[in-house]
């Protein structure tokens, strides 16, 4: 069972396919669609949402939706139904998509096409309350502040992405693909002066067949149900890895906790999704937060070596937020149970880095939780930590603000550290009440809303080199952060003037995350067999299951350890061995060595690859509740993803019922005639292919 989202059959150029070989029948019959994005099924613990087709596809007449009230010719009027209805992203929202639901009967699926710009009104198919039940703020902790009571942080979330349908969805893009679709639809379906369309029709099939069903405790137990030697799997649960370092060694392979150990955890999520499997850019609501912390990260590096604080800072990259927090809630999991490095009595405090893509007259603002905030040592702490990140404000070009002090904290993973205990943190983000992202958690989410855009007639070198505005603006948020981080770790502040983010870092990794990965800055940061991975497209940060490869976690990885660590020189045989030289037995529990294929020399091909040693490392990003085999708990997040057969869509014409079923009568009558035919030929065969023979006696 393959997670493939197009078959690639032929290239399209205008109104005409072309393809190679066309001589089978299958491929004179169909025009298979390319680079298509479907949306698929996820469960939980209590439901199951996304979208399905049938094990063969789902097969409909093409209808192109030209307003809302156009909906009457699928859902009552239409002839020929059901209908594959075809539309524009204008006309895909919450009223449009629950009528076709309601009357899935005549629906065969939809099509969504994906503009080449983005929509100004915003959409969101987000939740208005992202993580509600998940995060600290219960009735437990405080029924007034419980179910988003308060404040409302995502006002444009239509909770379209956690509906099930009972048809498949796809995505398409505005290009030859729909092209193809709608000359079809035009020459076949269209109506003409108010008459019904005449056969054939244009129809098209979307196969998007789902195994797991009904929640996440259904389908882990059919995954243990074992008929055979290898047993299929029909879901799997999402995660991946966080990623974290020190910004001083630290022995990892005693776990627990660490005496004289404090620690000022800097956190940023790495994960984000949409309504469509494998378009999930996050740009403002994933990419910002981690380019700024990395950005930080690299500005703080001489300072915490040459002036190091009496804190260690903890750079953490949570993995899996979108669903539950589900990278954050493993993370204070394994703390709890000693099978981390540090545990929660080593925390000194939080600062989580949000949403800081700041757009015109926006401000940075800055968030706490009320509730912890009536503990008096955590309250001083608090307004401590809000101080410096004001007083680093001095001198740039960012303002910060701290909103009203009863209001609770924004969706965030330092939520999970406070449902262990009261600690004291900040999130910072660009919003003061509710989300200033218009797309949030949408396929709208991407570099054209961060304004991270560059000429056209630029070569991806000269890209490189070229800093929006938004590189600006994200360099001195970095800056701001990395401030307050080390004066928060206890630093000294006549260090501060020393400590700035470089703004050609931060156009490099925005370029990497939002426009292309496969670019010659990020090809010298990893090793030669991960070079492959890189594409010419932004990163989708979607968290994906543990079984496969994840995108963003590793660039991630890769790009902290070369912004937090240093060249050391020893060979690759000894790097790739985690040691210094063949007697080090002992680097290994402090460090972590990647060799990394480095840049080429001028006039030369050759690249000259090095060992960067850092304290970067991985920790499991899966929920403890697949740990506890607690597929029911309201706990932890227990988001599991089904498993599929191939993504498949294509378009052909349908001949009308009458006619199939002509030719089917035809067909039989032929067969029996043949038969009939056959039975009497054989019984007669004797008679009908007899010759006579010559007597016995005959001589020549």
């Amino acid at each position: 069972m393959k997670r493939l989202s197009v078959q690639r059959h032929r290239i399209f150029s205008g109104r005409h396919s072309f393809c190679v070989g066309c001589n089978s029948v299958e491929k004179k019959i169909y025009v298979h669609l390319n680079y298509t994005f479907p949306c698929v099924r996820l469960l939980n613990a209590t439901h199951q949402i996304g979208c399905q087709s049938s094990l063969s596809g789902n097969v409909g007449v093409l209808h192109e939706l030209e307003s809302e009230e156009n909906l009457d010719w699928v859902l009552t009027s239409g002839p020929n139904p059901p209908y594959m209805v075809i539309l524009e992203s204008r006309l895909f929202t919450r009223s449009i998509m629950m009528k076709l639901k309601e009357g899935s009967g005549r629906v065969a699926g939809v099509v969504v096409v994906a503009p080449n710009t983005n929509p100004p009104e915003g959409f969101s198919p987000h939740t208005a309350c992202p993580n509600d039940n998940s995060g600290v703020y219960t009735e437990n902790y405080d029924p007034t502040l419980a179910h988003c009571n308060a404040t409302v942080w995502n006002p444009l979330g239509n909770g379209l992405a956690y509906e099930e349908f009972d048809f498949p969805i796809f995505s398409v893009k505005d290009d030859n693909d729909t092209r193809v679709i709608r000359q079809c639809y035009q020459d076949h379906n269209r109506r003409v002066n108010g008459s019904n369309p005449q056969f054939p029709l244009c129809a098209m099939q979307l196969r998007s067949s789902m195994s797991a069903v009904t929640n996440t405790a259904t389908c882990k137990r059919r995954n243990d149900i074992n008929f055979s030697l290898t047993p299929d799997r029909v879901c799997d649960e999402l995660g991946d890895f966080n990623i974290w370092a020190s910004s001083r060694p630290m022995n990892t392979t005693t776990k627990g906790h660490k005496e004289f150990e404090s620690v000022v955890i800097a956190a940023a999520r790495m994960d984000s999704r949409s309504f469509f499997f494998d378009i999930a850019p996050g740009a403002e609501s994933t990419a910002s937060g981690i380019v700024t912390l990395l950005a930080a990260a690299h500005a703080l590096r001489r300072a915490t070596q040459e002036a190091p604080p009496n804190r260690t800072i903890l750079y953490t990259f949570f993995q899996g937020e979108t669903f539950d927090y589900i990278g954050s809630s493993r993370m204070v999991y394994d703390m709890e149970n000693n099978q981390f490095p540090l545990d929660l009595d080593n925390i000194h405090s939080v600062l989580e880095v949000s949403q800081v893509g700041l757009h015109s007259d926006s401000k940075l603002w800055l968030h706490s939780d009320p509730v912890s905030r009536k503990n008096s040592s955590v309250k001083e702490e608090v307004e401590k930590l809000v101080n410096g990140l004001k007083s680093a404000s001095a001198g740039l070009n960012v303002s910060v603000d701290e909103p009203d002090v009863s209001q609770p904290l924004p969706p965030s993973s330092f939520q999970r550290f406070l449902l262990a205990r009261p600690i004291p943190g900040v999130v910072i983000g660009n919003y003061r009440s509710s989300f200033t992202n218009r797309y949030y958690e949408s396929m709208y989410d991407n570099a054209e809303y961060l304004n991270v855009s560059y000429p056209e007639n630029m070569t991806s070198e000269e890209q490189l080199e070229h800093f929006p505005e938004t590189v600006k603006t994200l360099t001195e948020v970095a800056t701001l952060v990395a401030r307050a981080l080390y004066v928060q770790a206890g630093g000294n502040e006549t260090q501060l003037a020393n400590i700035t983010a470089d703004p050609q870092i931060v156009n490099q990794m925005l370029y990497s995350f939002l426009v292309r990965a496969n670019n010659s800055w990020l090809q010298q940061l990893v090793p030669t067999d991960f070079t492959n991975h890189l594409a010419d497209r932004p990163t989708n940060f979607y968290v994906g299951v543990i079984q496969y490869f994840s995108e963003p976690t590793t660039l991630v990885q890769y790009m902290l350890a070369n912004m937090t660590g240093s060249v050391v020189n020893v060979t690759q045989e000894d790097c790739q061995k985690q040691r210094e030289d063949k007697d080090d037995d002992q680097s290994k529990h402090l460090y972590t060595y990647m060799w990394v294929q480095g840049a080429a020399p001028p006039n030369s091909t050759e690249r000259e690859g090095f060992c960067v040693r850092s304290t970067v490392h991985r920790s499991i990003a899966v929920s403890p509740a697949f740990e506890l085999h607690e597929y029911t708990t309201s706990n932890y997040s227990t988001w599991t993803e089904s498993v599929w057969k191939p993504i498949t869509g294509r378009i052909f014409l349908v001949a009308s019922h009458d006619l199939e079923m002509l030719t089917l009568g035809v067909g039989i009558t032929v067969l029996l005639t043949s038969l009939v035919l056959t039975y009497v030929i054989s019984s007669k065969a004797d008679i009908l292919f007899s010759s006579g023979r010559e007597p016995t006696s005959a001589t020549y």
